[in-house]
């Protein structure tokens, strides 16, 4: 797929961090598999990972969690 920030490099299979805050909590998971443009460095995380995601996030506001790191572990 080509870039759609640079329009010049195409991505490829690789990792992102990811960083989502909401209501005082702040989750940052590493290691989450995404498209990454060679040129840029622009990530892509696609459509089901993103809800597991967000699904993560949800989790921990619900728990009254502040700050929290984890690795990205494939279902």
């Amino acid at each position: 797929m080509r870039c759609v920030v640079c329009r010049n490099g195409e991505t490829g299979p690789g990792t992102a961090t990811v960083a989502l805050t909401r209501t005082g909590t702040t989750v940052v998971i590493r290691h989450v598999p995404a498209r990454v443009c060679e040129n840029c460095g622009e990530e892509y995380v696609d459509a089901d990972t993103t809800a597991r995601l967000l699904g993560l996030a949800e989790a921990a506001v619900a728990a009254g969690v502040q700050v929290d790191v984890r690795e990205y572990i494939a279902a």
